[in-house]
């Protein structure tokens, strides 16, 4: 079996809401969702969702070659494009390119991925991220009541600009998940989205802890920040959780080896190998790993198979139009299907009916960094156009 091409499509995550955090909100909650399809003279073919940046040089690496070779393959396409660099959309690509390899590998061997990974079982814990903080209370209120009624108990908030008012929304979560459980008391996290500084990050978060008990804190200074994240870790109590952003295990491992991370995460985007890899790494240190993503189909198959997988997120409840997927979501966790492969299926006429719905490629959203973010005497002190596009002022 060879790889023979490819295909690029692009559909919309329509939430039917706005979505977003620290950094912006898409009012209208529609995002794109790029695919790549893998296709092979065997007839099979794999799907991949991330992006098509360089897709034509990075593809050259694997074109030709046998598909189920893919870890190999995996460092074929690294080793394309170390000269310039693999980090961000390139690393999605090559990430985006994995996926569909180990697609097609599950589906040529007749087994869902999960199981050809070693996996046993094939409920993956979750906890639900509504990306919510461009709500208000009542439309928050009914984004995690939707949650708690597939059993989730434990929820992340989006916040980071006022403390006062992420501690409301994080008790608001709190009740709802109490009472669903019926008095069980849920796991709390609250995301900032890199939007602090080091002093800022310990001062908001331990104002919170006063009154509430933080599972973890996400990403609260800069990616790259080890220094920043060890000082914030050792000024709470809650966890330090970050690594979503970070592209490579040469980038994880300043984190994970000065004990700056507690909870470390991989974005789906990135590719199953390179969560295999970074599990592994954790694992080594003996920290936990839990996969963040919108679609975080791959990861949720390979979480089966590592030992230090603790939970992953659940963002949409919905997928992307055109896209059908071999799991849903019941008691608190997403349960993996039967069918071979990863079980994704790409209706490309509904996605080529529905392009009208995409953004365009340069409209705002929370992917561009405010220009004061983490060069504020407050957290809160944004611009008021900022203010009210994030706050709903």
């Amino acid at each position: 079996m060879r790889i023979t091409g490819y295909r690029l499509l692009t559909t919309v995550q329509d939430w039917g809401r706005p979505i977003g955090d620290a950094n912006g909100v898409h009012a209208d909650g529609r995002v794109r969702v790029p695919i790549v399809v893998v296709e092979t003279d065997a007839g099979l073919t794999g799907v991949g969702l991330g992006p098509h940046v360089e897709v034509e040089s990075v593809f050259a690496a694997i074109e030709g070659e046998d598909p189920r070779c893919v870890t190999a393959l995996y460092d074929r396409m690294l080793r394309r494009t170390f000269k310039a660099g693999h980090a961000g959309p390139v690393f999605g690509t090559i990430g985006a390119l994995d996926t569909a390899l180990w697609d097609i590998k599950a589906q040529a061997a007749g087994e869902p991925l999960w199981r050809l990974l070693g996996g046993r079982d094939r409920r993956v814990p979750a906890y639900a991220s509504g990306l919510d903080i461009g709500l208000d209370d009542e439309e928050f209120t009914a984004v995690h009541l939707a949650y708690a009624d597939r059993g989730l108990r434990a929820a992340k908030v989006k916040g980071g600009l006022d403390v006062d008012r992420d501690r409301h929304r994080l008790a608001l979560v709190r009740d709802i998940l109490t009472e669903a459980a019926r008095g069980t008391r849920p796991s709390l996290m609250l995301d900032a989205n890199e939007t602090w500084t080091r002093k800022q990050a310990v001062r908001h978060v331990a104002e919170i802890e006063r009154t509430l008990d933080l599972t973890w804190i996400e990403e609260p200074v800069r990616r790259w920040d080890v220094e920043g994240h060890a000082a914030t870790g050792r000024g709470i109590r809650a966890s330090v959780a970050t690594g979503e952003n970070l592209t490579g295990l040469e980038q994880h491992r300043p984190l994970i080896t000065a004990g700056a991370v507690d909870i470390v995460q991989t974005a789906a985007v990135w590719g199953v190998t390179h969560f295999l890899r970074v599990a592994t790494l954790a694992h080594a240190h003996d920290l936990p790993v839990s996969p963040v993503g919108s679609t975080p189909v791959g990861l949720l198959h390979a979480a089966t198979s590592v030992p230090n997988h603790l939970v992953s997120e659940l963002q949409d409840i919905e997928p992307a139009l055109g896209v059908s997927l071999d799991h849903h979501v019941e008691d608190g966790a997403f349960v993996l299907g039967d069918r071979p492969g990863l079980g994704i299926r790409v209706d490309e006429g509904t996605i080529a009916a529905a392009a009208h719905l995409l953004p365009h490629p340069t409209s705002g959203g929370a992917h561009i960094r405010p220009e004061r973010a983490g060069h504020r005497l407050h957290a809160a002190d944004v611009d008021r156009e900022a203010a009210g596009a994030v706050l709903g002022a």
